[in-house]
Parts: structure tokens; C-alpha cells; sequence
């Protein structure tokens, strides 16, 4: 099971952090990563960490602004956005998947944080 939060409201130009909360007791075997749904779109690819090498990737539109980090210890994944754009505005989901790239069928998904980005 995944929980996400700390979406909410935020300026042009502005940062968050969104925080996912894993259940279970293998979760550096997982592979975790961060997706995005804006309204009216499809939900697109953000961020991802592999689990095995601890490798990590991004959507070219957020390379060099978004952040992806995880603490095995705690079971937590995080996603630091910075520089935040208008067109970031989307409802945010946390996947996961067993021992292979995320970004491909996550097995696991969280329910979704919003979070808007004001002009």
C-alpha cells in the first residue's frame, strides 16, 4: 500500500516536497517512482528510483528541477519539486514496482496528491 501527501497550493516559482509512505517489509526490492495526471491529459511519467542500483531518472519537463530520493530504512519515497510552472499542476501519484524499471506497468499505486501551481 502506498500513501502520498504534501501536495497542496503554491506560486510560480515556488518548491514542494511530496512524501510516499510504502507498507511492507521488502521495500528496497522495489523500484519507486512519481507520476502526474493534469486535467484533461493522460497520466505521464515524472521521476523514478531503481531498486537495485539506486539509479534515478526524470521526465525531460523536470530534469534539473525535480528531485526523486527514497530511505530504504523508512520505507519512504520523495519527490522535491522546485522551480514549480503552471503546466506542473497535476494530481501526483506515487507507483511502485517489483524488482524492474517503474516507469513501465507499476505494480503498486498511491491515491494522489494535488498540486497547484499558480501563475
Amino acid at each position: 500500500q502506498l500513501q502520498a501527501c504534501g501536495g497542496g497550493l503554491v506560486q510560480a516559482g515556488g518548491s514542494l516536497r511530496l512524501s510516499c509512505a510504502a507498507s511492507g517489509r521488502t521495500f528496497s526490492s522495489y523500484s519507486m517512482g512519481w507520476f502526474r495526471q493534469a486535467p484533461g491529459k493522460e497520466r505521464e511519467f515524472v521521476a523514478a528510483s531503481n531498486w537495485n542500483s539506486g539509479s534515478v531518472y526524470y521526465a525531460d519537463s523536470v530534469k534539473g528541477r525535480f528531485t526523486i530520493s527514497r530511505d530504504n530504512t523508512k520505507n519512504m519515497v520523495y519527490l522535491q519539486m522546485n522551480d514549480l510552472k503552471p503546466e506542473d499542476t497535476a494530481v501526483y501519484y506515487c507507483a511502485a514496482r517489483l524488482r524492474a524499471r517503474v516507469s513501465y506497468n507499476p505494480d503498486y499505486w498511491g491515491q494522489g496528491t494535488l498540486v497547484t501551481v499558480s501563475s
